[in-house]
């Protein structure tokens, strides 16, 4: 099999096309091509008058591939398919995969197919009870504090754009996507060199890969939450879990994957208490920036998007302070949600269906914060400073509404009094002021410099009529689970995993973790074994 890059597609025309674009590259008849899928489609907006997809394609010819690779031709290379081999393994002693979210869910998934049987806690509901829940919260019901956007079948990634794409080149990345469109997802997010589900798709994904768990012997319980751990000799040796019923139950277990999200703050604090060895990790904070969806196609494409998908963008900036600011979970055509979990306390997120056909474009706008800018001496000083500011959110409106304010009152420091061009999406609405009365100085100094820089490089970015909705503090974990070598955490057979403990940031990274972390499960019980 070879692969054969720099294969042009028009945005109008089809990835079938490649067979008949790569017959032509290669100077063979259609019919010599036995097999071809695509490898990788990715949109080259660099010259606004010449957008259109570069593409990549692995196939094999009826006859001379050997001759073809040995004439050294550019953009052709021999290919093998990559290839992610689960061991199989029997075992009485029964894994438990923490919290249900990508880390957990593919973790789980490949200790099943793996014979091992895990039993998943996940301390929210499944994905349909927990959508019924977060509507309800979003239309002004109550919230939730153990079923939300955080909490639940899926975890924070379900109610989010459902990016896919990583900066990383881990061998476990392939498998991943694959996984996701035999579950469900679209097939082009195997290709797409920025792929997405979308909440709607993602929602019947997560379910039918838990089918599959249950499918192979493995049990997934939700509205059950870990409450402790037991251990012999610096062993684990069992979990303590707090079951829907309001009983709590002694699960005798050796091994443990600790998936349970950047979220479980009572988790965190009882983990501190244990002794387990935690350190405090720079993580960032700042607002969701909104601004038309339109406005952003034509800064990035010059033009209406007629047939190319909605624009996004990823910004950063350092500044002469040494201080930075940057986009992270950019979605086009999506909504800033409430993304709240516990009681008196305002949170921002954004998030996107699949189709991205929403008026807004919105981002989280963060600023970089160091631990040392953290208050407080606790290991868990970052988790309270995000406590306290989403606190002072609730407090300011009143309410889970979020404060609002235009960017250009923002930039010359005035309160806003209503929507301009760009109205809010927010729900269960917005409250127009100051986010300067919700967000520490650290960060507001920092967005005011950074605002106008990055609308050097998207215009509009620093739209007057832009809406900054506060406080977004959940981009990351702001505390990490130290894990050694075989991934284990300071009690042994306690493998800390994904966003949670520090080790990943975003659907993709967190189910490689997951991965990683099962394997590093199964070297232990073939240990135990010997």
């Amino acid at each position: 099999m070879i692969i054969v890059r720099g294969l042009r597609l028009e945005t109008r025309e089809d990835i079938s096309l490649l067979r008949q674009k790569a017959a032509k590259k290669l100077r063979v008849p259609e019919a010599d091509i036995v097999e071809i899928f695509p490898v990788k489609r990715s949109l080259d907006a660099r010259k606004k008058n010449d957008i259109h997809y570069n593409c990549s394609a692995a196939l094999t010819l009826r006859r001379g591939e050997d001759k073809l690779l040995k004439k050294g031709i550019k953009d052709i290379a021999a290919y093998t398919p990559p290839v992610y081999e689960i061991p199989e393994l029997r075992s009485e002693s029964r894994p438990i995969v923490v919290g249900f979210g990508p880390a957990g869910m593919f973790a789980a998934l490949c200790l099943a197919r793996a014979g091992l049987r895990p039993i998943v806690l996940e301390r929210g509901q499944d994905a349909l009870s927990r959508k019924t829940a977060v509507d309800a919260f979003r239309a002004g019901g109550k919230l939730d504090t153990e079923s939300n956007v955080q909490f639940g079948e899926g975890g924070a990634g379900t109610f989010s754009d459902g990016k896919l794409n990583t900066g990383t080149h881990d061998r476990r990345m392939g498998f991943v996507l694959r996984e996701f469109a035999a579950h469900g997802a679209p097939e082009n997010i195997v290709y797409d060199a920025k792929p997405h589900i979308g909440t709607d798709i993602l929602i019947e994904v997560v379910q039918n890969i838990r089918r599959e768990i249950i499918s192979l012997g493995g049990e997934v319980r939700f509205n059950t939450k870990l409450i402790g751990l037991e251990s012999e000799k610096g062993i684990l040796s069992a979990a303590k879990a707090l079951c829907r019923d309001g009983e709590e139950e002694l699960i005798p277990c050796r091994q443990l994957i600790l998936a349970i999200g950047h979220s479980a703050r009572d988790s965190f604090e009882f983990l501190r208490d244990m002794g387990i060895n935690m350190q405090r990790k720079p993580f960032s904070m700042g607002a969701r920036i909104e601004h038309k969806q339109a406005d952003i196609d034509l800064a990035q494409y010059g033009r209406g998007r007629d047939e190319l998908p909605p624009a996004d963008y990823s910004l950063n900036v350092h500044l002469p302070d040494g201080t930075s600011a940057y986009t992270f979970c950019m979605c086009p055509g999506g909504q800033v949600f409430a993304a709240a979990s516990e009681e008196g306390g305002v949170v921002t997120n954004g998030m996107s269906y699949s189709k991205r056909d929403g008026e807004n474009a919105n981002a989280a706008l963060l600023v970089t914060l160091h631990t040392e800018d953290f208050p407080g001496e606790d290991v868990l000083a970052g988790m309270y400073w995000q406590r306290e500011i989403e606190q002072r959110a609730y407090a300011y409106t009143g309410s889970y509404r979020a404060p609002a304010q235009l960017v250009g009152d923002f930039l010359a420091g005035r309160d806003s009094t209503g929507a301009g061009a760009v109205s809010p999406t927010y729900t269960p609405g917005v409250h127009w002021g100051s986010i300067e009365n919700v967000l520490p100085e650290r960060i507001t100094s920092v967005l005011k410099n950074a605002i106008p820089e990055l609308g050097k490089k998207l215009k509009g970015f620093d739209s007057s009529d832009a809406v900054l909705t506060a406080p977004e503090t959940r981009s990351s974990s702001p505390v990490r689970i130290v894990r050694d070598e075989s991934l284990q955490a300071s009690l042994l057979g306690l493998f800390p995993c994904g966003e949670g403990a520090g080790y990943a940031g975003g659907i993709t990274s967190a189910a490689v973790d997951g991965l990683r972390c099962a394997e590093a499960v199964i070297e232990a019980i073939k240990g135990d074994r010997q």
